[in-house]
């Protein structure tokens, strides 16, 4: 019995030393937020670029230079949008769970997700500046993927679990690039929203 007492002291020391070396206030209302904002994106851009609504056909489009300009902007505010609500509700959890925002492990997750999102985000603009525009919305994808995997051993292991879904779907978009705004939406929008609430229900954030 004792002995029994002692490996479940044990093993709640070794579970409290693992959290307390990370970062562990990420908000799942923000993943939630910013689900719906990638769904709202991802419907307006679609309407945008296609004049049927016709949403899961294959898809041949040619991108004018406006049109082309248009969409990043509209990338360019999701993506405000998006971090303002995560920085805003994960410093709200961060408040209620006694951890600074940008404490120490707060920067290790942050520059372990910023490497791959920002290669991520210069090849994708090389590949816009050469025409490359079907890969895209897969490649945002892989990389984003690839950001949480890299930045999940610093945070909870739920981000991994994620990561490793939205570089399944950022493959199966390269595969079919006609569906690659669908596939975005669905990692963006859907995933995201399924991991908030995943989230909410399972750390109460």
């Amino acid at each position: 019995m004792d002995q029994q007492k002692y490996i479940q002291d044990i093993k709640e020391i070794r579970e409290m030393m693992d959290r307390s070396g990370r970062f562990i206030s990420l908000s799942g209302i923000s993943g939630v937020v910013a689900g719906i904002i990638a769904l709202v994106s991802a419907f307006i851009a679609y309407h945008y670029i296609y004049l049927d609504t016709d949403y899961y056909s294959f898809k041949v489009i040619y991108l004018s230079p406006q049109t082309i300009q248009d969409i990043f902007l509209l990338a360019l505010t999701t993506l405000i949008l998006s971090i303002g609500s995560v920085i805003v509700l994960t410093h709200r959890t961060s408040k209620k769970k006694g951890q600074h925002l940008l404490n120490k492990h707060a920067k290790l997750v942050l520059i372990n997700l910023g490497i791959p999102l920002f290669t991520g985000g210069m090849v994708c603009i090389i590949l816009i500046i050469n025409g490359y525009i079907g890969v895209i919305a897969p490649l945002t994808l892989i990389f984003y993927g690839l950001a949480l995997i890299n930045a999940s051993k610093y945070t909870l292991d739920d981000i991994r679990s994620l990561g490793i879904a939205q570089i399944i779907l950022g493959l199966i978009g390269l595969y079919f690039i006609g569906y690659g705004l669908v596939l975005w939406a669905l990692g963006f929008g859907i995933l995201h929203i399924i991991y908030g609430i995943i989230m909410r229900l399972k750390y109460g954030s």
